[in-house]
């Protein structure tokens, strides 16, 4: 049951999931059972890897798009200039 959970995450792609299963890891007996747990925990590694690469590159493309934005404001008084 958990292996097939484990597999639905990484097929989903859902890292709250890959989560809460490594939170409870259940202690399985069968060594064809245990074979399976490492490839999908080695799956689930290599899957997390790949989604903290992406929101790392889409943090820089925000710092980036943020920055080009800020350069190209029109620079505005915070001064009441009354004399004008």
């Amino acid at each position: 049951m958990w292996l097939n959970k484990l597999k639905i995450a990484i097929i989903e792609k859902n890292p709250n999931a890959l989560g809460k299963l490594l939170d409870d890891v259940p202690q399985l007996q069968d060594p064809k059972e245990i074979q399976e747990a490492i490839y999908l925990l080695k799956e689930a590694t290599s899957l997390m890897e790949s989604l903290r690469d992406e929101t790392k590159a889409s943090m820089k493309q925000i710092k980036k798009n943020l920055d080009f934005l800020r350069s190209t404001d029109i620079p505005t008084s915070k001064k009441l200039d009354i004399r004008s």
